[in-house]
């Protein structure tokens, strides 16, 4: 599973010109999952996510969660995260789950987050489907996870 994280004073997510998700303060989570990917990928994830430290304190530096802020999550779905380039310019996305599969775990991603964060702090996009996402990225702080590096 792929995540690319970005910290944000404010996000959100539109389909069809309808927002399915906006969230304040807090994180938005570009997430892909792989055909390797299992439970055990996304619950390892989601606890690297929400006790990463990279909210500011009060003297400046990032010791806070988003757990210690109270921030919110906006997750969006996407297969290209794990798209590669190496041959020619149009990239492949063989190494992309099959949708079936990527739902389920996504779906279960976002189930997990809530019943940890809570239902009103969990936003989501539309799996599937052609999104705009609008955000203010704060920092900018962006970090790229992957369970099969953890690095």
């Amino acid at each position: 599973m792929r995540a690319l994280i970005q910290r944000c004073s404010q996000a959100e997510v539109r389909v069809d010109n309808q927002v399915t998700g906006s969230i304040a303060k807090g994180l938005l989570i570009f997430l892909g999952v792989g055909p390797d990917d299992d439970e055990q990928d996304f619950e390892w994830l989601l606890q690297k996510i929400l006790k990463l430290r990279i909210f500011n304190d009060a003297e400046g530096l990032m010791n806070l969660s988003v757990e210690d802020v109270g921030g919110d999550l906006l997750v969006v779905s996407q297969f290209t995260l794990h798209a590669k380039v190496k041959k020619g310019t149009r990239p492949s996305y063989a190494k992309a789950a099959p949708p079936d599969m990527a739902e389920k775990l996504y779906e279960s991603f976002l189930s997990e987050a809530r019943k940890c964060l809570g239902t009103e702090r969990v936003a989501a996009g539309k799996f599937g489907a052609h999104m705009e996402v609008d955000l203010i990225n704060d920092g900018p702080v962006t970090i790229w996870i992957d369970t099969k590096n953890k690095e």
